[in-house]
């Protein structure tokens, strides 16, 4: 579903301060923001702590900036256990099971937009989706050709040169073949277009949230945050 991004030196050096339990604010950076730039995590009752992707989950919550270097820091750092006051325990792997989470939820996306016409696979058909302007985003296998890739890569370019479009067609790799195969089975592609409608949109935004995860670094720790 890419490398984690780079953490802040000072980030990396410094402990963050304990965040308010009702206040939507990272407990690695101790920077403020919304459900769309956070992922909620809570305590089983066992003690261990579990992404709440759907924000959904009963219990006390804490949030992590939407970055697998964050999530891996607050493991490393237990900043679970501070921020919840509480003996919990973060599971090492949790950064890459929350990569599967949302991977998982994109590839489900994928087959309900498929399933509404509104995701086509082929290079063919996502060539003539870009050149004719319905297309809203590309996808590629990791595994993709060079040379399919490239063709599909001048179809964007035309078009956005032949609208004067402010932005080019976004493009997404999230899966290698094999992941694909696994979390999708049959409806697996190699290149791939969203075209408009709710299930489509659905498509670009779990993408991009997927992508910033795994590209996202880490924001620098608030400045005015004392260590307690």
């Amino acid at each position: 579903m890419m490398g984690v991004g780079q953490t802040d030196a000072s980030a990396d050096n410094d402990e963050p301060a304990e965040a308010p339990m009702n206040d939507r604010t990272c407990i690695v950076t101790r920077v403020s923001g919304t459900p769309e730039t956070l992922i909620r995590f809570v305590a089983g009752p066992d003690g261990t702590i579990y992404p709440d992707l759907k924000r959904k989950l009963p219990g006390r919550g804490c949030w992590v900036s939407i970055s697998r270097a964050a999530v891996d820091k607050a493991v490393a750092k237990k900043l679970f256990a501070r921020a919840l006051k509480a003996d919990v325990k973060a599971d090492a792997d949790l950064g890459e099971t929350v990569d599967r989470l949302l991977a998982a939820d994109l590839a489900g996306m994928m087959n309900l937009a498929r399933k509404a016409g509104q995701f086509v696979i082929g290079s063919m058909k996502v060539e003539n989706a870009v050149r004719g302007g319905a297309a809203h985003a590309v996808f590629h296998s990791q595994d993709a050709a060079a040379d399919g890739v490239r063709k599909i890569d001048q179809a964007r370019k035309a078009w956005f040169l032949g609208t004067g479009a402010e932005t080019e067609i976004p493009v997404f790799k999230p899966f290698s073949g094999l992941q694909m195969e696994a979390l999708m089975g049959q409806n697996a592609f190699i290149h791939a277009a969203v075209l408009a409608g709710q299930a489509g949109v659905g498509v670009v935004k779990r993408a991009k949230l997927l992508e910033l995860y795994r590209i996202g670094e880490l924001p620098a720790r608030r400045a005015d945050t004392t260590d307690r």
